[in-house]
């Protein structure tokens, strides 16, 4: 060994003995259970993994040892302490160690066992990646946006009001790069993540780095062969379902295979009543048409056959287009929602190529992200998305609702439609009139959100020529293209064959994603 080495190595071993260690990255949470709690942080040398912990801020007489492992082929370590026989939905104190490095005192609340009655939350957000005009929005979506939001809005500790955090990709800009995961994610959320758990899925942008797979302890409830690439977490009434939508894993069969088996287990499982998956890529993207993936598409088609089975509400968190969109199946409970952009930069209205799509009413070039609070009511648990805007570089918003749904499992129909008469001479056979009766429904609140018209050559409505499905609302580049509709006619804007008898019908939706019946079967005969 030359002496130039030697030298070095002594200096480093005497530097650790006369340096402390210090925690680059804060303790942030990990798959946490009823009764355990995965705690994580990183420092810049040093195996010792100590998390103290108690009931009390001031008596952590607790001492919990973990395990240490290399993060980059240097010195830098990242800790990881397991702690057990927890109690359930229980707030606990903890400070980390290793060496001289202690952390601050910080909190976490324990979820609780299935059939848990009160109210509980969850925040989803995605595309966090830095931007360089921007460089600490993401700090500003978390402590000005969630921390803000949850201050002003309820009361205690964050960490007593929200449950975990989901993260559907693209939490850095190149995942490769090792400096930006400290620099860009941990630092910029550790005032949350140090009291709230935090499960992502890889984006593209995570380019499938092993930096991915060290920092996040998942569950490893998926493929053995793929571990953390896809997985499942219950918490309460709700299941939270992770999926990879990337390259070389979207076209695994294996994964699709997992979800409908998991599916089909779910349906059977009493205790839960929703389903959230989340996974990075759209199906359908209203700003950004090339970031589409056929593979989300084979995913939300198992969801609504399972939501259709089950009668479980369901949805799926996706990012990858950087704005936020809210859509619905037509024929199911099950929403599509666009959580992002936490961070990166907004793809902005006629910047990239788009499309209005039938399932979207709400679609917004913004930064912000999405609160889900789950109610477990025993008569008829739902559960309320609301979209907290953070605006754009246009236009500021200041933690602004934008948008919000609410959808109860039990389903509630409104009253079935009633079509209006046709004169008794032939119809136009272009721009011909339907009219239907005002909304009516049994439940409390409920609104006219949508209809869907039907002319068919047959009886049985087997050979449909004219199907429309409109909502209430369709934001749009900025404009609501269905303003001043109310839903009640429809103008057909199809030409019919002349001296022909067609047969009509109509149902309503209400804004819980409850269709009608539908309504009693009119015909007319166009002009000859």
């Amino acid at each position: 060994m030359k002496i130039n080495q030697i030298i070095s190595f002594a200096f480093l071993f005497l530097a650790q003995f006369l340096f402390s260690q210090k925690i680059e990255i804060k303790p942030y949470l990990q798959d946490a259970e009823p009764t355990s709690i995965k705690i994580m942080w990183q420092t810049d040398f040093g195996e010792e993994s100590i998390v103290h912990w108690g009931l009390n801020e001031n008596n952590l007489k607790n001492k919990t040892k973990g395990t240490a492992f290399d993060i980059n082929f240097t010195d830098k370590s990242v800790h990881e302490v397991s702690l057990s026989e927890l109690k359930r939905f229980t707030t606990y104190y903890y400070k980390v160690q290793t060496g001289k490095a202690v952390s601050e005192v910080y909190q976490f609340k324990t979820p609780p066992f299935s059939g848990f009655s009160k109210k509980i939350n969850l925040v989803a957000m995605s595309d966090m990646q830095y931007d360089w005009q921007h460089p600490t929005k993401f700090k500003e979506i978390v402590e000005e946006g969630v921390l803000t939001y949850f201050d002003e809005n309820y009361e205690g500790d964050i960490s007593d009001n929200l449950a975990m955090v989901v993260i559907p990709g693209d939490l850095v800009e190149r995942g490769t790069t090792f400096n930006q995961w400290e620099e860009h994610f941990f630092k910029q959320s550790e005032k949350l993540f140090s009291k709230v758990p935090v499960y992502p899925v890889p984006g593209n942008h995570e380019r499938n780095s092993e930096y991915y797979f060290k920092y996040f302890q998942l569950p490893k409830n998926g493929n053995s062969a793929y571990p953390e690439h896809w997985w499942f977490k219950d918490y309460a009434n709700t299941r939270i379902i992770g999926l990879d939508s990337n390259d070389g894993y979207r076209n695994m069969k294996e994964q699709l295979v997992w979800l409908q088996e998991l599916l089909e287990k779910t349906a059977k499982n009493d205790t839960i009543d929703f389903v959230f998956a989340q996974l990075h890529h759209p199906h359908k993207s209203e700003l950004w048409i090339p970031g589409e993936e056929d593979f989300t598409g084979k995913v939300v088609k198992l969801l609504e056959e399972f939501t259709e089975k089950a009668n479980k509400p369901s949805l799926h968190f996706f990012g990858h287009t950087h704005g936020y969109s809210r859509g619905q199946s037509k024929e199911h409970k099950h929403l599509w929602v666009n959580v992002a952009s936490a961070g990166g930069a907004i793809d902005n209205w006629g910047e990239f190529e788009g499309r209005d799509y039938d399932e979207f009413t709400v679609t917004q070039d913004e930064y912000g992200f999405v609160l889900a609070t789950i109610d477990p009511n025993k008569e008829n648990p739902s559960f309320t998305l609301k979209r907290i805007s953070r605006g754009n570089n246009i236009e500021f918003r200041d933690n602004q609702l934008r948008d919000s749904i609410t959808v109860f499992k039990k389903t509630i129909q409104p009253n079935q439609p009633i079509l209006s008469n046709f004169s008794k001479e032939n119809q136009p056979i272009y721009k011909m009139l339907l009219k239907a009766n005002i909304f009516k429904s049994d439940k409390k609140d409920a609104f006219h959100a949508a209809s869907n018209w039907q002319i068919s050559t047959t009886e049985d409505f087997s050979k449909i020529v004219y199907n429309s499905w409109k909502q209430h609302e369709n934001w749009y580049y900025k404009e609501n293209r269905q303003k001043n509709d109310d839903l009640t006619d429809e103008v057909v804007d199809r030409k019919l064959n002349n001296n022909t008898a067609y047969y009509v019908r109509v149902r309503y939706r209400d804004q819980f994603l409850n269709w009608s019946n539908w309504s009693d079967i009119k015909t007319f005969k166009t002009e000859k």
